[in-house]
């Protein structure tokens, strides 16, 4: 779009100084009969304001004087210099005209062009009786060539709305990528911060305990922090894995990442409602939150059957996870868990405008997470 212009651009004065060439020539070589001076100084204004026009920029003030110059002194030299090439000048103004001003201003100047050059063309046959005139009708069209201009307006225009427009979805499309990229960090902090802030927190914490124990001469419960700070090590380490193979697993479906859970946790899985896209947050909490309860399960009821319900709303998404408990056992919650822990399920859901409980039912135990797609 940019070459159109450039090119527009350099062929216009390159076409108005051949007319003005070709022009002056056969003045030159064809002297008028009748007022010469008239003709040649009519020839001087018209070329000079079209070749000014032709190199000043658009929607520039100087352009209201020079188009109605132009087109007034090229009509009245339309009637005398009808053997030349200057006859086209008149219409080269009216079609400026259309093509740099406004509908109506366009259109004004296209009639007065048109009025001087009838009015011209008779003044010259009838009353000053100048030889070889152009018929009477032939003036009543230099006008119409402002629907040239119009046309040709209304297509730069169209060319330049079309560039701004996809200028601006590329410049959409950079800053939804970046934001895309920005929320996928946040994401993966958060799951950082998940994993390893409650497990590093509470390693250090036990280490400082034995630290302190171990100066009172407490060894023995210095000793039993300091393998409860490597159990949460062993754990946080374990948390890590399971946090990269969830976010890995982002890239198949929510249903099918739950079938591969199950199956790997010896759990029942079942899908009710019709499957649809969810946001990736969200995904990623069911997600999580189905690895927390499951292993919570199996520590907490070795041996309970434990079964996986996924279900879709038209504006919700359910994850149930129940266990039979364990036998002989009562089941009891788990507020720390494996690294995440039912406080962080919650605060997770709380953050997506969800719920999460997490009580006994019937002999074994329940966790539900309620998220909105």
């Amino acid at each position: 779009m940019n070459t159109d212009r450039e090119r527009d651009k350099l062929r216009r004065p390159f076409v108005l100084g051949i007319i003005a060439v070709v022009s002056v020539v056969q003045l030159a070589g064809h002297p008028p009969a009748a007022f010469a001076w008239l003709v040649w100084g009519l020839a001087a204004v018209a070329i000079g304001c079209g070749l000014a026009l032709s190199l000043l920029p658009r929607r520039q003030p100087a352009e209201r004087i020079l188009i109605p110059v132009f087109a007034v002194s090229s009509a009245l030299l339309f009637p005398l210099a009808t053997d030349t090439a200057a006859v086209v000048l008149v219409v080269v103004a009216t079609a400026t005209a259309g093509e740099r001003l406004g509908r109506r201003q366009a259109f004004t100047i296209a009639g007065a062009g048109t009025a001087v050059a009838v009015i011209a063309t008779w003044a010259a046959a009838d009353l000053l009786h100048v030889l070889g005139t152009s018929s009477w009708w032939l003036p009543l069209t230099v006008g119409l060539p402002v629907y040239i201009g119009i046309a040709r307006r209304n297509r730069a225009e169209a060319m330049a709305a079309a560039e701004l427009a996809a200028t601006q979805a590329r410049r959409a499309a950079v800053s939804e990528a970046r934001e895309a990229a920005l929320e996928e960090r946040g994401r993966i902090a958060r799951e950082i911060h998940d994993v390893l802030g409650h497990a590093l927190s509470g390693i250090a914490m036990q280490l400082e305990m034995a630290d302190a124990l171990h100066g009172g001469g407490r060894d023995d419960e210095a000793n039993e922090a300091v393998r409860r700070a490597r159990a949460m090590a062993v754990s946080g380490m374990g948390e890590t894995r399971r946090a990269i193979h969830a976010l890995r697993e982002d890239t198949l479906p929510l249903a099918q990442t739950l079938t591969n859970l199950a199956n790997g946790n010896a759990a029942g899985f079942a899908v009710r409602g019709e499957p649809g896209d969810v946001r990736v947050e969200v995904a990623q909490a069911v997600i999580r939150t189905a690895q927390e309860a499951v292993t919570n399960a199996h520590r907490h009821a070795p041996g309970a059957e434990v079964n996986l319900l996924l279900e879709y709303s038209d504006q919700l998404v359910r994850l149930t996870v129940t266990d039979t408990g364990a036998a002989g056992a009562v089941t009891t919650p788990d507020h720390a868990g494996s690294g995440m822990g039912l406080v962080g399920m919650r605060e997770r859901a709380s953050l997506l405008g969800g719920t999460l409980y997490a009580g006994p039912a019937d002999q074994g135990w329940t966790v539900r997470l309620e998220l909105p797609r």
